[in-house]
């Protein structure tokens, strides 16, 4: 679904932007933050890149095939009328 490094990457931004004074809660804070977004982005209806690129080059196709199929039969058609 989402990539761990990328949540990972987020979750040490956040731990970074934790005040120093706070320096001790800097490892518990990155895997609290970590937790909450696999969380709230498992909850979320995603799909990778590569899925979504795929799903992509599918729908082209189809739409391609239907662009043929409405010429077909409206040649059909044409043909019909005379």
């Amino acid at each position: 679904m989402f990539d761990p490094k990328s949540i990972d990457d987020i979750a040490t931004r956040l731990s970074d932007a934790i005040p120093p004074g706070f320096a001790n809660l800097k490892a518990d804070m990155e895997k609290n933050f970590r937790a909450i977004l696999q969380g709230a982005l498992g909850k979320m209806d995603l799909v990778t890149r590569e899925e979504f690129e795929v799903q992509k080059g599918v729908l082209a196709k189809t739409r391609s095939k239907l662009d043929n199929l409405e010429q077909r039969v409206a040649d059909m058609e044409q043909q019909l009328s005379k």
